[in-house]
């Protein structure tokens, strides 16, 4: 098996996995040049383990995991399920793409006694300090000064040094990447394997359903990680024959923090001075990949939709009555299909699959007046 990983725009293909940015400052993306074979599923295992014959750059012997992957498949009502990633080792999707980088660089990391680096004060800072544990590996994790919550808490307990930096998040971003002796920043947006990591969640979605795809799926979408991932697997999975028509991608967005949606419909976006959204962990609103997912996005024949304040606020509290406590940045999916609902734009004719990603223990809770108590990053 081949894979490539090559430039977005200029095309350069990168010697090293430890390249997260080309020399024309783009970012690269993880090029497949196989098949996906039912045959080779280690059906024994779950997440990476389970593919690991699709990861080639991973030795399944170096495969650094938690038990990550194979969240279960839920169908509360006709025509809707949700995938349950917030179940996920350390509460959120973010696992998937941790467990594809860290087992790539652990082993090349550990030869030069380095360290990794990360920007992020969230779920993803969150499970790269917890596989970075798993594998022995020290790592610092970039947080704005002002951070605070159960996530920060969350990255602490993993061991993790925590470095807060004064400034916006491009600031704590740059921060992370200063060349430093032995430190090498695997900063999960730009890191092309981290992105690479999340498109066996197309792969779970897959079986789940016996290799017949939902009509739509829809999922929160901020720096774009998740919405890439599954859109290359679900294609590497329709390039092997396996699927017949392609879902329609629904990326969901606040209306605060919603640069792919104005970018994609041809609208100018002017983001907020202070972000206040109670969808505290989308808040990208200048994100790095933002022309890669509106190409791919394009390319997929997907949309986008734009959820309001109230209407995350009530498909939070909707969830929770079903069951399912996750945080109002999840819940902006389930907004968004029943905006769509109602708007009839979607039936119950239609199978759609909701992409549930982070755990409503990360977030903070006003219990007495029933509200979420949240403060923006």
């Amino acid at each position: 098996m081949e894979f490539e990983i090559r430039c977005s725009k200029c095309g350069r293909i990168s010697s090293s996995v430890l390249d997260f940015r080309c020399f024309c400052c783009s970012p690269f993306e993880t090029r497949l040049d196989f098949h996906f074979e039912k045959e080779k599923i280690h059906n024994r295992n779950r997440g990476l383990l389970r593919y690991m014959d699709f990861f080639p750059y991973v030795k399944d012997e170096e495969i650094i995991s938690l038990g990550e992957g194979w969240t279960p498949l839920i169908k509360p009502s006709k025509g809707l399920h949700f995938k349950l990633d917030y179940l996920n080792p350390t509460g959120s999707f973010k696992d998937r793409g941790s467990t594809a980088l860290i087992s790539a660089l652990n082993v090349p990391l550990k030869d030069v006694r380095g360290y990794v680096s990360e920007d992020s004060s969230g779920n993803a800072g969150a499970s790269i300090a917890a596989y970075a544990a798993c594998a022995q590996l020290k790592a610092k994790i970039y947080v704005p000064e002002s951070v605070s919550g159960q996530k920060l808490n969350q990255i602490r307990f993993y061991g993790a040094e925590v470095v807060k930096v004064s400034g916006g998040r491009s600031e704590v971003a740059a921060e992370a990447q200063k060349n430093e002796r032995r430190k090498f920043y695997v900063g999960h947006i730009l890191h092309p394997l981290f992105r690479d990591g999340i498109r066996c969640l197309a792969y779970e979605l897959a079986e789940q359903l016996e290799w017949r795809l939902p009509d739509i799926i829809y999922l929160p979408v901020s720096a774009g990680t998740l919405l890439l991932g599954i859109i290359d697997g679900l294609k590497h999975l329709e390039k092997s024959g396996l699927v017949g028509t392609f879902p329609r991608i629904v990326a969901c967005q606040t209306r605060q923090v919603s640069p792919l949606h104005h970018r994609f419909r041809g609208l100018d976006y002017t983001p907020p001075e202070r972000i206040t959204s109670i969808a505290d962990a989308l808040v990208s609103v200048n994100p790095p990949l933002l022309d890669l997912m509106t190409k791919s996005l394009k390319d997929s024949n997907g949309s986008t939709v734009l959820v309001e304040e109230h209407e995350i606020f009530n498909a939070f509290l909707d969830l929770g009555r079903k069951g399912f406590f996750v945080e109002p940045s999840s819940a902006v999916a389930y907004a968004g299909y029943q905006k769509q609902f109602k708007a009839r734009e979607t039936s119950k004719c239609d199978e759609a699959v909701v992409i549930l990603t982070g755990n409503g223990l990360k977030s903070s809770f006003n219990s007495a007046r029933g509200r979420p108590c949240l403060k923006a990053k």
